[in-house]
């Protein structure tokens, strides 16, 4: 293997030009085809970032990557390996008509470009936005709230850049980043979250710190603490070696405190009205203090 490929994408026209490799070379199984004229050594690992790079950098030159394939690079994963790469570019530029990458045009602030990855890719807060107006339903916030998890974004200025918005999708954007909330520690939190906020039941407190005798004992997906009822999606009460002694010990604290813990599983959500029956019986029977 050449040196100077090692571990790169290359342009195959740029590689046998310069007398890296012949053209029966190139078409050899040593080498994987990403793209027209984008290769990699076949024993790199195929991902949607090693994908979305190469389309930024040697399919279409100063593209920026963006939507799904942005929220990727952001450590995000919302593309799989084999699914097409979002790229945008100026209003302008020739339409690229290219198997795998959908490439859109649209004027991007520079301010909301970034360079990550070894690619231009949008800001992880116009990332949101963007996803925000093109998921579906519930999937939408749970990207901006995933986004916002990575610590790569907050949730004010995604909601202050969705706001001035136009276009396609703008109005819709608004209204799922004013559902986000940037707290959830995982996608089914955001769900049952989403969830419960249809129900009519009084909203919760999301990672609410129980405090007692002094100290905190447990901070528990949801929380409603003047019914002192808790709320965990599979619970902080794991499996794993030497969590569920610690994770049965706070639920122990947590009922010495007088608190009622309501456990929902991946099964359960599967049935949102018995989710929902469960936590509204919690409420009612708890005294309201």
């Amino acid at each position: 293997m050449p040196e100077q490929l090692r571990g790169k994408m290359f342009r195959g026209t740029t590689a046998v030009r310069s007398g890296l490799l012949t053209p029966n070379q190139l078409r050899g199984p040593a080498w994987r085809r990403l793209f027209p004229d984008a290769y990699v050594h076949a024993d790199v690992p195929v991902t949607h970032v090693l994908r979305a790079r190469a389309a930024a950098c040697l399919v279409v030159p100063g593209a920026v990557v963006s939507g799904r394939s942005a929220a990727t690079l952001w450590g995000v994963d919302l593309a799989g390996p084999d699914e097409d790469v979002e790229l945008s570019v100026p209003p302008g530029r020739p339409p690229v008509r290219t198997a795998g990458l959908r490439v859109r045009r649209c004027r991007l602030p520079r301010e909301q470009i970034r360079h990550r990855a070894g690619a231009f890719v949008t800001s992880a807060e116009e990332t949101a936005v963007r996803l925000a107006g093109l998921l579906p339903g519930d999937d939408a916030v749970v990207a901006v709230d995933r986004l916002i998890a990575t610590g790569a974004a907050e949730l004010e200025p995604i909601r202050n850049l969705a706001a001035p918005a136009r276009g396609a999708g703008s109005a819709r954007a608004r209204k799922v980043c004013a559902l986000a909330d940037g707290l959830a520690e995982s996608p089914p939190e955001t769900r049952l979250r989403l969830l419960i906020g249809r129900s009519g039941l009084p909203a919760p407190i999301a990672q609410y710190r129980v405090w007692h005798e002094g100290r905190i004992i447990a901070r528990p997906d949801f929380a409603w603490p003047d019914r002192k009822v808790a709320l965990e999606y599979d619970g902080l009460w794991h499996a794993e070696d030497g969590q569920f002694a610690s994770d049965r010990e706070r639920l122990n604290l947590l009922r010495e405190a007088g608190w009622t813990v309501v456990f929902v599983t991946a099964a359960d959500m599967y049935r949102p009205e018995r989710v929902i029956a469960r936590i509204a019986a919690a409420l009612a029977s708890a005294v309201v203090r």
